[in-house]
């Protein structure tokens, strides 16, 4: 098979590597890709948000399996695009994408169908919003209803940040025009749970977690992620199987009775909080950087995977049953303004997978080009070995603008 996968991250990098595991796979693209992803596929200069550009590439390679990493070409109706040209894709239509491109559409969704999450409000006025704020309690969350790279959520702690917030989102529009969804604020340990969805059928993946603030103990700013890790001991049986039932098989049958059934992937961004798992958001893709611990540990052909939830088939999904853990390796200055073009050495040493999210070749080095720039990712039996490895394979990195967290995986071992 000659397969397509749209995107440049470390995400993609890792759907790229899993496929190229698969027996079936005898080419693969990547639009546009990276320096990393091109040790594994042909990489291709056209955006993701290139949907034209990319179904006409897809006709003319005789592409048989696209799959889609990033929300963007989602909401650019890549996946409407390919199925009224009679293309096969991994990934929901732009109608499904809602799920995550608008926070007020999963948000009444959830309303509607009952399905757990925090007590909210929507708002388009600055004004009505602030005195929203400030009629309820503190710390509050904040959420800019469309797409913004993973920034526009801001937990306020007091009502100074609130309201610099909601400038931001309504009146200086800094992800664009839009509204701003206002949430009670939950506490507890959050997860992600990813599941293979087509229609009424749900498939989960190992369960995960995220570290999205910059800094060490859950400091600094909101980020991508910072890290992540899979065989989360405070996730019990009972807890996933409630999610599974009250959250995502409902959703997913939500969306059909909504008339836009969800295929693809699935991402519930769950909280295990006092009163039960709730929902803080929903994603429409693989998560990043959950995707790169996760696909590591699949037993099972992901190309045939792929394939059987796109045609909706019932898939034969196995997982190998270690522990993973990753940690991201960022631009100092990260999520703000930084530099590019710093040489990356050692990258040979490590004894573990390295996941590029964002660097480029230069005069046959790698040198960073993102705020992100790799993950590195150990596998252990034990969860514990899988970190003390990630913690001595990072240090093997060099380079003079890069910085990383050195507490990914603590969280698993408070609860």
């Amino acid at each position: 098979m000659r397969v397509l996968v749209v995107g440049s991250g470390g995400r993609c990098h890792a759907i790229v590597e899993a496929l190229s595991k698969s027996p079936q796979v005898d080419k693969i693209f990547c639009a546009p890709g990276n320096a990393g992803i091109a040790a594994l596929a042909e990489c291709v200069a056209i955006k993701e948000t290139q949907v034209d550009a990319l179904c006409d590439f897809a006709k003319e390679n005789n592409i048989e399996l696209t799959v889609v990493g990033p929300e963007v070409a989602l909401e650019a109706g890549i996946a409407d695009t390919f199925k009224q040209n009679g293309l096969r894709i991994f990934g929901p239509t732009k109608a499904a994408a809602q799920i995550e491109t608008s926070k007020q559409f999963a948000k009444d969704l959830m309303k509607k169908y009952d399905v757990p999450t925090a007590a909210y409000e929507t708002f388009e006025d600055f004004d009505a919003a602030l005195a929203y704020v400030k009629s309820g309690s503190l710390p509050t969350v904040l959420k800019y209803d469309g797409l913004a790279a993973g920034k526009g959520v801001v937990i306020a702690e007091t009502m100074e940040q609130a309201e610099e917030a909601l400038r931001d989102m309504l009146l200086d529009s800094k992800f664009g025009k839009g509204k701003v969804v206002i949430e009670e604020y939950l506490e507890g340990p959050e997860f992600s749970l990813l599941c293979f969805v087509n229609g009424h059928d749900v498939y989960p993946m190992p369960v995960s977690q995220d570290h999205k603030r910059a800094y060490d103990g859950d400091k600094g700013p909101n980020t991508g992620g910072m890290g992540a890790y899979t065989e989360l001991p405070f996730i019990t049986d009972e807890d996933l199987d409630y999610a599974m039932q009250n959250i995502m098989r409902r959703t997913a049958s939500a969306m059909v009775e909504e008339g836009c059934a969800f295929c693809g992937v699935l991402y519930g961004g769950l909280m295990k909080t006092k009163q039960g798992i709730k929902v803080i958001e929903f994603n429409a893709r693989f998560g990043d950087p959950e995707t790169e611990v996760i696909l590591p540990r699949i037993k099972s052909d992901i190309c045939q995977v792929f394939c059987d939830v796109a045609d909706g088939k019932q898939p034969t999904i196995e997982w190998h049953d270690f522990a993973t853990l990753g940690i991201v390796l960022a631009s100092k200055g990260y999520p703000g303004p930084y530099e590019k073009g710093f040489v990356i050495e050692g990258t040979e040493d490590v004894d573990g997978s390295i996941y590029h999210m964002g660097t480029a070749l230069k005069d046959g080095k790698y040198v960073t080009s993102g705020g992100r720039v790799m993950i590195v990712v150990c596998q252990a039996p034990t969860l514990r070995e899988a970190q003390q490895k990630a913690v001595a394979e990072v240090a093997k990195i060099k380079c003079d603008n890069l910085f990383h967290r050195t507490d990914i995986g603590d969280k698993a071992f408070k609860y």
